[in-house]
């Protein structure tokens, strides 16, 4: 257990910041899982600005690598490009 008052704040302030990196993944993963179900081209073009602000997001915050980040957005526009 932590012994110095600033240590216990860095633990309460580790499990928020833990809590809503969580969070905006798992919003951000679900976006994307909408996205690629969607059958009309029109549709998947008009959440894909949307998406990709997620996903830029999460990688300005190292929530997920930038490498990462450009495979998702390169893929998804493939998949909208073949609808």
């Amino acid at each position: 257990m932590a012994n110095h008052k600033s240590a216990l704040k860095r633990i309460r302030r580790n499990e928020a910041v833990r809590l809503r990196n969580r969070y905006q993944h798992k919003t951000t993963r679900n976006a994307i899982k909408k996205l690629r179900g969607e059958e009309k081209k029109e549709n998947a073009a008009a959440l894909l600005p949307s998406v990709y602000s997620m996903i830029d997001r999460l990688a300005k915050r190292n929530i997920i690598h930038a490498n990462k980040a450009a495979n998702l957005k390169s893929k998804l526009a493939k998949h909208i490009a073949a609808l």
